[in-house]
């Protein structure tokens, strides 16, 4: 049994406002190329199909494709919902879909039913949300590790005679390095998952982190197949292919084709437009941190002279006394409970958030985000009022 573990595809983001829905339907072309080449039985997808909850009909169409053509190139396909997906759209038909070999798993209900494919039983989960998930799942832990442990003993009590089980998730794990561009999903400034949880499974197809990596021997993540922040530009995208042919899973890298590859440059502006060390980045995207002492005349029509796919434009100057930076630049490494906190210290004239007021900021902030996704339905994993559809 041959696998192709893939991830977070984001179909219909952009970066920096450039689209990549064209880089998203190349890279799809590639991976049915990998299917056909490689004799894939199940291409797995752990999540973040789409990068919204109501994503664009381009979005929806290129999706629709691409499974048509992962089916008729031999292999059938799992997909479980992430923290972006809207669980009841991409849910929709699932049952049906099944018969054509399309699994869609969105559904707590549906935790605990297998797709079998050969000697190898594969448990989707699709991403829960603590507060929604803990009550369905039986389990008054409301954490992003006690609803999936929860979830894994459904499906450790699910009776079955497979040799290989495989479990798919969309979750932080302990030991996982993320990126600037995945959306925080901690639930009172706690998101870890312990890798002991999958403990027992052949293979762990791991969604939500963007870079390519090894948690554990049976623990990966795909990665995202496309870079979606400036802080990804040293990731070597992949998908990874699992063969389940004898005891143990082994895992081969297929690296993802490169669209446009990225670029930080920093430095005076003279240097950057003169320098023979920057001709690799001049077809590159590009974020540009200039460091003259002022702020030169024209500094991005100049930058794009040489660069012209230059998307970000910083200005750092040598020996500043100020941070110039943009406030949006500036709150990148900040977590919104640290731009709560420091806009109350701000307003108070410089007196710091106390324990308990960040504690009640906390309790504001996953409010909102709760209600965020029962209102828009991203991310929200419900029980159906039918089986059916996971059972087909």
């Amino acid at each position: 049994m041959r696998l192709l573990h893939t991830s977070d595809w984001h179909l219909g983001r952009s970066f920096h406002g450039a689209g990549l829905l064209g880089a998203q339907s190349r890279f799809l072309d590639h991976l049915v190329d990998v299917v056909r080449a490689e004799r894939i039985d199940a291409v797995l997808v752990a999540g973040d199909v789409y990068d919204r909850a109501l994503p664009a009909p381009d979005s929806v169409g290129l999706l629709s494709d691409a499974l048509l053509r992962l089916v008729d190139a031999g292999a059938q396909v799992v997909i479980s919902s992430g923290n972006h997906d809207s669980a009841t759209r991409l849910g929709f038909g699932s049952g049906l879909l099944a018969r054509a070999g399309v699994h869609l798993r969105t559904s707590v209900d549906q935790i605990g039913i297998p797709v079998v494919i050969g000697d190898v039983a594969i448990h989707p989960i699709p991403y829960l949300e603590p507060a929604v998930a803990a009550g369905p799942l039986g389990t008054s832990e409301r954490t992003h590790a006690g609803v999936l442990r929860a979830a894994m003993n459904r499906v450790r009590a699910t009776p079955t005679d497979q040799r290989h089980h495989v479990v798919m998730a969309h979750a932080f794990v302990t030991g996982g390095v993320g990126s600037q561009s995945e959306r925080d999903i901690s639930v009172g400034g706690v998101a870890a998952v312990p890798p002991s949880v999958f403990g027992e499974m052949a293979y762990a197809a791991l969604g939500h982190l963007h870079g390519p990596q090894q948690v554990d021997p049976h623990i990966r993540y795909s990665g995202s197949p496309l870079a979606m922040s400036f802080g990804e530009v040293n990731h070597r995208k992949s998908s990874a292919i699992v063969d389940l042919s004898g005891d143990e899973a082994v895992v081969d890298l297929v690296p993802a084709p490169v669209d446009r590859r990225l670029a930080v440059l920093r430095g005076d502006l003279e240097d950057l437009l003169t320098s023979r060390a920057h001709d690799e980045a001049e077809q590159a995207w590009c974020q540009v941190t200039i460091t003259d002492p002022i702020r030169p005349m024209g500094a991005m029509d100049r930058i794009k002279g040489r660069f012209p796919h230059t998307l970000e434009l910083r200005f750092e100057p040598q020996g500043a006394p100020v941070d110039l930076r943009p406030y949006a630049e500036r709150l990148e490494a900040r977590t919104e409970l640290d731009v709560c906190c420091d806009f109350l210290t701000h307003v108070r004239g410089g007196a710091v958030a106390s324990e308990d007021e960040r504690a009640l900021w906390q309790e504001a902030i996953d409010a909102a985000r709760l209600g965020r996704s029962r209102s828009s339905d991203e991310g929200v994993v419900t029980p159906e009022r039918s089986r059916a559809a996971g059972a087909a």
